[in-house]
Formats: C-alpha cells, structure tokens, sequence
C-alpha cells in the first residue's frame, strides 16, 4: 500500500499516503510436486470500495498470471470497514480447512490513511471454507484491542507452527512502546482464528523504524542454513532466518545489492515452484506503480542468490496485483476453484413488457428499475447450485450471493451452502412465456411457479394470465 518509502523517512507521527501488504500461501515443503498443477493468488486490486475486496488469480507456472471469474472480486466485506487489503491464505496440514484473514480498511471509502494508523479498526476479517469455493460469511477478529494503546491491526499472516500444533497469527499495529509510537510487529496462537492468545510483541526494530509487512517462508531440509525465512519491509526488504518460528531470528542481510529497497518495493510474498527447489519472492513496484514483479531464489537464506527477473519473463494479468498470498494448489483444489470462479460474463435480465427496466438488487431486495446500468443490475449465470442443466444468478457487487425466493419473494442472498438454498436459487432457462424468443426461468424446487414482476418487485408466482406471461418475461442481455 504504497508505505515503503514513507517508512524509511517515517517520524514517530509522520505518515501520509498509500500501503500494501503482503499476505502468507501456508505450503507444505515436502508436498509431491505432481499433486500441485498450480498456483492460486487471492490480492486486493487498488483503491475504493470496489478495489479493496478479495480478488483470485490462477498460474500453471507461478509466472504468467490469469484472473479469475473475469477479473471481478471473489469475496466482498460487508463487516466493519466493508473494505479489505492484505489478504492471507490459510491452509489447513489437513487440507481440509481453509482461511482468509485480511486488514480491514478501506481508504477513501469513509476512512483516511491518518484515521486508519491513529484510529482505524483493531479487527481482522475472516473468512472459512472447508473446500475453497464457498465461503462463510465474513467475521470480524479484534487481534490489538489487548495491546496498550493499539490504534489498528494490518497486514495479517498466520503460519502452521508444528512446535504447539496452532497457528502463529501476526500482524502490524501501530502502538506507543517505551515512549515511541510506531508499527512494530505483534503475534498470538490460534487453532480456528475466532478466539486467540493474549498478543505479544513478535518483531521490533530499533529506535523510531517502523515494521509493517513481514511474511514467512519453510523451507525443506537441506537447503540454506534455516528452516524458516521471513522478508520484512522495515525500510529495507530484510530477510531473517530461524529454525523455529517464535524463536530467535537472525538478520542474513537484504536486498539491496540487486537495488531494491524500501523506496522502490514493499510487501513481500512468497511462492515456492512446485516442481523444483526454486522460490519467487513477490514485491510490489509501489513506486513505480507497476505492482508485483518476481525476484527468484534457489536458497531463500541466502541474499546474493537473489535474481531480478528478464524482460517479458513474467505476467501478471489484467488487474493490478496488490499485497496476497500464493497457494500451491492440489489438482481437486485447482479443479474446484477454476470450475467455480469461470470467467462467465455478467449479463443483465431485461423486463419484457417493460423493456426500459431491467431486474436489480436494491438493500437486498430485488425488483425492475428503469435504465439501470450499473453493477446492481449485473449477474453472472453460474451452472446451478441443485440439479443439471439449471442455472443461478450470482450478483457481480456481491459474489456469493444469489437471487433466491424467500416466501415467494426475491432477495438477494449469501450462499448459506445448504441444500434448502440451493433448491431456493435455482431455475431451469425456458422458452419466453409471452414470446419464445425470449426467456422464462421456472422454479426448480416449485416447478409451478416462475421468476415474475408485480408492482415492479420480483416474485416467484403460478402464471395463468396474459399479463403475468409477459411479466414472467426477459431477456438475458449485456
């Protein structure tokens, strides 16, 4: 988020413009390289209320980035801020858990940078999934109210830490300490991130330097002199090693020497290469404005092993690449992700017998309103969530929720994951009822009733009249 440079001519209360953290891919290092065909990266966009949501991004080499589900966000916050940076992606040893936890902040969205470093939410939001296609809703977790004079909670990482069998969830928050206010780097176990430890104190630098992005990486044995390596952004992109995660950490240097600093780049974010001892540390070109490029490593430990990257080597896709996290995925898990967030377009329904109205969600209710445009009246045609060769609207604003009837009235409304809710927002595409050229969309679970305006709210109703035909009308349409 545009801090790094900042940092490095930071006083105790100097700071004014943009930040981007960097999120933690939790990976394996013995994983069989054949079980990982690709890579999944979650990242926030840009600025706004828009920009600052959850965002999916798919490589096969870990180079050449596409975006998913048509560069549109994956999840949105509708919790405290309502806006999200910094996403870390947390998985399970199991596999059979997963974790999103991210800043909660939205800058220019009713909230300022000064607001969020002196004052801004003490919380992080949190998001599970037991598959990494459907999500709970978003929860908030107050990680720095504990912590004297804390004044926010950025840029989350957690780590499986096999020493006391929980995670090791750290993040920065800004907090006076020994009479010097600054962003130091604070952390607390967890086993299922809504309850945690009371914080501590994880890294600090000295005198007034502030810390905000750190992230770290496990290496197999055998190479470098560490089993763990975290990049910090403290001024520099520092790199420390440890063999044990809340143990003592070692400075082996910086890099500096291939000419990036805390100037130039910020929020590290590591990836290991499925198919090789071979590591990409991620940093974001903040000054420049070119987000993330790929500094590569074969020993993470070691700084002068470091290499930028050639000209047209890598691709990061179509939408700006900010602070994330990389997950090496399994073939199920690549599977999953790539069927549900497809690159479907968004389309609009049309009324038929008033075609300067088309339908829209309004505070979650849904009707026809007259030449809207905008991203309310935009859904995206998933293959539905009960039966074959059905489909479900999914709202473009607010993925994961769906047009689905309530007491024969229409909302819009999260995907809960129950069987109830997918009969509820599910419909088989017909010929229109007033004009086969157009469509219909019949009821899966109350095959007697169909999608229909009625004082200009959706329904689901019986159709036996001209009028209700015409007004069980549409036509899907860009």
């Amino acid at each position: 988020m545009h801090m790094r440079a900042l940092l490095s001519r930071l006083s105790a209360i100097a700071l004014a413009a943009c930040l981007l953290f960097t999120g933690q891919a939790l990976t394996t290092p013995d994983r069989a390289a054949a079980a990982d065909p690709g890579y999944l990266m979650t990242h926030f966009i840009g600025e706004g209320s828009t920009g600052q949501q959850i965002y999916f991004s798919h490589s096969t080499d870990g180079l050449n980035w596409r975006d998913l589900n048509g560069g549109g966000m994956t999840l949105r916050s509708t919790v405290g801020t309502r806006g999200v940076r910094d996403p870390a992606l947390v998985r399970a040893p199991g596999g059979d858990k997963y974790w999103i936890i991210a800043t909660d902040l939205c800058i220019d969205c009713g909230q300022s940078w000064d607001d969020s470093m002196n004052n801004g939410s003490r919380n992080l939001v949190v998001w599970e999934s037991t598959d990494l296609v459907t999500w709970s809703q978003p929860r908030l977790l107050n990680v720095a109210g504990a912590i004297p004079d804390g004044r926010n909670a950025w840029a989350p990482e957690a780590i499986w830490n096999p020493e006391t069998n929980d995670y090791v969830l750290y993040w920065a928050t800004n907090a006076t300490r020994g009479g010097v206010l600054k962003h130091r780097i604070y952390y607390a176990r967890t086993t299922d991130f809504r309850t945690i430890t009371t914080p501590q104190l994880y890294i600090d630098r000295p005198g007034t330097q502030n810390i905000i992005d750190t992230q770290i990486v496990e290496l197999p044995s055998g190479v470098g002199s560490h089993r763990y390596v975290r990049a910090s952004g403290d001024g520099q992109i520092t790199l420390e090693g440890s063999n044990s995660i809340l143990g003592t950490w070692t400075n082996l240097g910086n890099l500096s020497g291939i000419g990036l600093t805390g100037s130039q780049v910020e929020g590290p974010m590591w990836m290991k290469f499925r198919d090789r001892n071979e590591w990409t540390l991620y940093l974001d070109q903040y000054a420049s404005g070119r987000g993330y490029m790929p500094v590569t490593t074969t020993n993470p430990s070691a700084p002068s092993t470091y290499r930028l990257p050639a000209s047209g080597s890598y691709n990061l896709g179509g939408t700006k690449k900010r602070h994330g996290a990389i997950l090496n995925l399994t073939a199920a898990e690549e599977s999953r992700v790539l069927a549900r967030w497809a690159d479907t377009p968004a389309k609009r329904l049309q009324s038929f017998n008033f075609q300067d109205r088309y339908v829209r969600h309004t505070n979650f209710d849904v009707r026809i309103d007259q030449n809207i445009t905008g991203p309310d009246a935009q859904f995206r045609a998933r293959p539905g969530l009960a039966g074959s060769g059905t489909v479900s609207f999914e709202s473009v604003n607010f993925p994961g929720h769906y047009l689905r009837h309530a007491g024969y009235d229409f909302q819009l409304a999260y995907n809960d994951g129950t069987t109830q809710f997918a009969a509820d927002a599910t419909f088989r595409q017909v010929a229109g009822l007033a004009d086969p050229t157009w469509s219909s969309f019949q009821s899966y679970n109350h095959p007697d009733r169909y999608i229909r305006h009625y004082a200009y709210e959706l329904r689901l109703d019986p159709i036996t009249t001209t009028t209700a035909r015409s007004d069980a009308t549409f036509r899907v349409t860009s």
